[in-house]
């Protein structure tokens, strides 16, 4: 989140210097001529400030990605071991299903029980 903010205040910097400039220019007192050469040298000057800012928010956008694919990476293992941990307890608690549904019915396979006898 650091890397997507710098990028944006790096941008903001960019943008502001150059309409800070233009200002400054169009409101300094120099006289026409020179004024139209400053804004000339500032506007000659605006490519590069856009492909320095085009190539800042693409750095951002790699790193962005880069950290979205890492945590998508790290999300997808965790459900992975979480569906393995489930599907072990399932089959644990069928063992168990299983082992009490055994004893169930070899207890009423046992003859009935007389109430009044006691067993020691």
């Amino acid at each position: 989140m650091s890397n997507k903010r710098s990028g944006l205040f790096v941008g903001g910097l960019l943008a502001g210097s150059a309409i800070g400039t233009a200002i400054g220019l169009l409101i300094a007192p120099r006289s026409g001529k020179e004024t139209r050469q400053l804004l000339k040298k500032s506007a000659d000057a605006l490519p590069e400030l856009a492909e320095d800012l085009s190539t800042s928010v693409q750095l951002q956008a790699d790193r962005l990605s880069e950290s979205a694919l890492r945590n998508w990476e790290e999300t997808l293992a965790r459900l992975k071991e979480a569906i393995a941990a489930g599907i072990e307890a399932s089959r644990g608690d069928r063992q168990t299903l299983s082992q009490l549904e055994a004893d169930n019915n070899r207890e009423s396979r046992l003859p009935p029980r007389d109430p009044t006898k006691r067993f020691l």
